[in-house]
């Protein structure tokens, strides 16, 4: 069975055992590196990478201001880790409803529940699949409100040419856990706009120190340097951090190759257009992290697929299912998305 998922690994990490008795494990020389060479990819400096996508969302909504009691827009329609961090920290997540075509935020409904409450709008770009980001982008100006790209699962995905990171959100954040690439065996990182959130996120990552200004000059924790803000011990260690970086160095080629297998798909699901449709827009570059079509007999093709060999998976149950977030109330686009939606093997590992 060809595996919808699958962890990559360099074959050769030859500084690696070097790191693990160098005495340097904490975020340091790689973890800059790192960050470098993820800025450079994207096209966005402005980025920090910390120890869990879930430090990574913690990390964002503190350097947003975001509060128990404050309203989030977000789609249920994505991964679990996406939305369970609100409610973690007490937030009211408001779920806005998606295209049935997409699997992303549906502008329209994003409008309709933004409240005096509303602080930030949760942008997620399904399975690596942009949504309407020029749309959402908008709303977020024309109300004074935050937004943040989910990109849990669309590092290296494009909207009209531009990197998922520098579209013109507030925030974007990645996740580098296993399945996903670059794969840091687990890790994260956010992106910002401004410098100003940039700076005060280095600081929400590390207890809200301010490195430059924590020890004197004779290496001691200064009496001088206040922590004044709330923070997470978020770092990333040198070994992942040394594993992201040599990652980086095949990135390139590995998404090449499941865009690759994208267009095989796109071949044979031509011949029965009847069965599948496929899921990409013209807007869209996506990772093709996974392969997405849309089916009106879920189960029935599922199944089928299973038997010739290709694990196809709903991937998420929407969220609006969770008694952790609520009330359940029914969403069109939701449901008639997720009674159609499949995703196909299509990583780097798939020959077709």
């Amino acid at each position: 069975m060809i595996p919808l998922y699958k962890p990559y690994m360099p074959d050769n990490l030859p500084e690696l055992n070097n790191i693990l008795h160098s005495g340097n494990l904490a975020y340091g020389k790689w973890g800059r590196k790192f960050e470098k060479k993820l800025g450079d990819y994207i096209g966005n400096p402005l980025i920090t990478v910390v120890n869990s996508f879930n430090s990574a969302m913690l990390v964002a909504l503190t350097t947003l201001g975001i509060k128990a009691g404050d309203e989030v827009i977000a789609s249920p329609m994505s991964c679990l880790a996406s939305n369970q961090p609100f409610v973690t920290i007490g937030a009211k997540v408001v779920w806005a409803d998606i295209d049935p075509t997409t699997g992303t935020l549906l502008p329209e409904s994003v409008e309709k529940h933004i409240t005096s409450k509303t602080k930030a709008i949760f942008h997620n770009h399904f399975c690596g699949y942009p949504g309407y980001s020029d749309e959402i982008n908008e709303i977020g100006l024309q109300y004074g409100i935050y937004i943040v790209d989910d990109a849990i699962e669309a590092f290296g995905s494009e909207y009209k040419g531009k990197f998922i990171g520098t579209t013109g959100s507030d925030a974007t954040v990645f996740s580098f856990q296993p399945v996903r690439l670059p794969n840091t065996i687990d890790g994260g990182a956010i992106c910002f706009k401004s410098k100003n959130l940039f700076e005060k996120a280095k600081r929400i990552r590390d207890f809200g120190i301010n490195r430059e200004l924590f020890r004197d000059k004779n290496g001691e924790i200064s009496i001088t340097c206040d922590i004044s803000e709330p923070g997470y011990g978020a770092t990333l260690s040198e070994i992942n951090s040394y594993i992201g970086c040599v990652q980086m160095e095949s990135i390139n080629n590995l998404i090449h190759k499941q865009r690759q297998n994208a267009q095989m798909w796109n071949s044979k699901i031509a011949i029965e257009k009847p069965v599948f449709k496929e899921l990409q827009k013209s807007f869209q570059n996506p990772n093709c992290w996974v392969y997405g079509v849309l089916t009106s007999n879920k189960t029935e093709v599922l199944l089928q697929l299973r038997k010739k060999g290709y694990y196809a998976s709903g991937v998420h149950l929407p969220n609006n299912n969770y008694s952790v977030f609520g009330k359940k109330y029914e969403l069109y686009g939701v449901a008639e998305f997720y009674s159609k939606f499949l995703a196909l093997p299509c990583g780097w590992w798939v020959d077709l």
